[in-house]
């Protein structure tokens, strides 16, 4: 029967790692797939044949940005640019449609490797992957000639850049003059303001907006716990849709997935690291901001627009005006934060997802950042950090190891009232629920320990994974980059052997680090009692295994947490053991626990 316990335990452990596995293969897949893209994106060195220009459809008074969706003919000649630089962005304005479609982030590279290329946010329609803000016009009154997609702009200034505005002029020869005044700071937000200016003899009625549009969908990690797509806090309400979602939405209304009107708010693009997003300049202007999905010839196009609720009616010799922000960069805490503070953004730090647990996560992200910053290497702020919970939690946690300790040294007494009333197990338990208020044993306080690590390692978890102060931060020796996992693998022989085994299964990945977290979870399994129900305890006695192979893709910085927690834990474990079995000794009251009984033939 022992046997036959045995492999149950045996086949349920495989059975949860293998479901695991299935769970987190496509995420792991996307991602690899996604940086893989990236770098040919980067290093391609001919650009790819433009995409097909849709026109936009004429507009109501009340309509928002146009989704793009008929051919157009080709460009009359080569486009002209304005350069964008300041020490974060390096990139050119398209004149031609008034679009900012080519942008990198300079401090930002692929990979650790530092001569990798630098992180592209915004690409021209010549790329395989195009995505780009613009800003324009609508003709509310249907009269109105206003700029297009093969507008030619005429640009005054530059290159854009802190302190040097580039204003854009078109003149649609009925008397309308249109501008759009641009401003750069030295971080990733662009202010944009749109004004046409009305010389003829009647009032005309327009209607600004902007946009920010991608021509392909990006390629997704996929993770539940991150979103990516589109993002916004509008109304005060934090506003998320996937593509996948986005698209069933419009296809059911055909129309935008998602419209509201509100007084400012922001709304966007959201990647893992990456953030493109619009505002209104004066938040209490009322907007109306759509998210939008249009198909066009099998692709997918995404749009989320920016504009005045309602058509601008402008008199002679009067002018008329939408200004908006656009900022396009990397999602930094203290940037997001910064920024929510100097405009009034509201939750603009909600475009990285801290998830439920939002209330221990950014609160966990300024400790780690700030020892972080103290001693120059984020995994050591971990270790730090750690120890601080540690300290923090002592006297639960004691109180809990206690307990513990002393349900260790009652494993005799147990042993014998189960083997006493085997037969009754009514009056088995009966008897343990005495022993447990005689001796004062709280049976279910070792789980305190396990209960209050659950939200600090969720919590954990997301800082390091979707936070970019955490991106290629290095540790120690070969591990470069504490949010991807531990590079060595035991499969492998650490690298001598020439191959990946992850190609073969994600199952076959055993680095370093998460060796070493499971003999540290091994110890401290060895340093609890052991379970009454043999099944459980043979369960028990697998899970270090089991947590060994789930967390060996994890991220570094995660795994180097758990495995230090674990030391902490077996020291102050031991420590509390180790007295409680002095204290024992002193009162005469020790009892030395039976040795582990020999598995019986069949």
């Amino acid at each position: 029967m022992d046997q036959k316990r045995l492999i149950a335990a045996i086949a349920l452990s495989i059975g949860i790692l293998l479901l695991f596995d299935l769970w987190n293969r496509p995420a792991r897949e996307a991602e690899r797939q996604r940086a893989e893209q990236a770098r040919i994106a980067q290093q391609a060195a001919t650009p790819a044949p433009a995409v097909p220009v849709p026109a936009a459809p004429a507009a109501t008074g009340t309509a928002a940005a146009p989704a793009e969706a008929s051919a157009q003919a080709a460009p009359r000649g080569p486009e002209q640019r304005v350069g964008v630089e300041n020490p974060r962005l390096a990139g050119t304005l398209n004149l031609r449609g008034a679009r900012l479609d080519d942008l990198v982030l300079t401090q930002h590279r692929e990979t650790v490797d530092r001569n990798s290329p630098p992180v592209r946010l915004l690409a021209p329609r010549s790329n395989p992957h195009p995505y780009f803000a613009q800003w324009g016009w609508t003709a509310a009154d249907g009269t109105t000639r206003v700029p297009d997609q093969d507008t030619d702009w005429t640009a005054e200034g530059g290159p854009l850049a802190p302190g040097r505005a580039v204003t854009l002029r078109w003149d649609n020869g009925q008397g309308q003059e249109f501008r759009i005044q641009l401003e750069l700071d030295a971080d990733y937000m662009v202010t944009a303001r749109q004004v046409v200016v009305n010389r003829g003899a009647a009032p005309v009625q327009v209607l600004p907006w902007a946009r920010i549009r991608r021509e392909t969908t990006p390629q997704v990690a996929g993770f539940y716990i991150l979103h990516e797509g589109f993002v916004g806090v509008l109304d005060g309400r934090l506003v998320e849709w996937t593509y996948k979602d986005a698209k069933s939405e419009a296809e059911k209304r055909r129309g935008a997935a998602f419209e509201t009107e509100s007084a400012g708010g922001w709304a966007g693009f959201t990647d893992k690291y990456w953030l493109a997003a619009l505002t209104p300049v004066d938040q209490s202007t009322r907007v109306r901001t759509a998210y939008r999905h249009v198909g066009d010839g099998g692709q997918d196009r995404w749009q989320v627009d920016m504009a005045a609720p309602a058509a601008l009616t402008v008199a002679p010799g009067g002018e008329g005006a939408l200004a908006t922000r656009l900022y396009a960069g990397s999602k930094e805490v203290s940037l997001l934060d910064g920024y929510s503070d100097r405009y009034g953004i509201a939750d603009f730090d909600k475009a990285i997802d801290f998830g439920w647990f939002y209330f221990l996560t950014k609160p966990f992200f300024h400790v780690l950042h700030f020892l972080g910053t103290a001693t120059g290497n984020f995994g050591v702020a971990i270790l730090l950090f750690t120890l601080g919970l540690k300290i923090l939690f002592f006297p639960l946690a004691n109180k809990a190891y206690k307990s513990m300790a002393r349900m260790k040294t009652m494993a005799p007494k147990m042993t014998e009232i189960r083997e006493r009333y085997k037969d009754d197990p009514a009056k088995a338990q009966q008897e343990m629920m005495a022993l447990y208020r005689t001796e004062k044993i709280n049976p279910a306080s070792g789980c305190l320990p396990i209960l209050i690590q659950i939200p600090v390692f969720f919590a954990l978890y997301k800082v390091l994974f979707v936070t970019i102060e955490m991106r290629h931060a290095p540790f120690f020796g070969w591990i470069r980059d504490l949010s991807a996992m531990d590079p060595t693998n035991l499969f492998n022989l650490f690298g001598l052997l020439p191959f990946d085994p992850m190609q073969i299964s994600n199952l076959l990945h055993m680095p370093v680090w998460a060796i070493l977290m499971g003999i540290t979870m091994f110890l401290q399994f060895k340093l609890n009692p052991t379970p009454p129900d043999p099944i459980q305890a043979k369960i028990f006695a697998w899970m270090p295994l089991i947590f060994t192979f789930m967390l060996a893709s994890f991220p570094a910085g995660l795994v180097i947490y758990w495995t230090w927690n674990n030391l902490l834990s077996i020291a102050q474990q031991y420590w509390i053991m180790r007295l409680d079995r002095e204290r024992q000794v002193k009162a005469g009251t020790y009892v030395a626990p039976p040795k582990p009984a020999k598995a019986k033939k069949g």
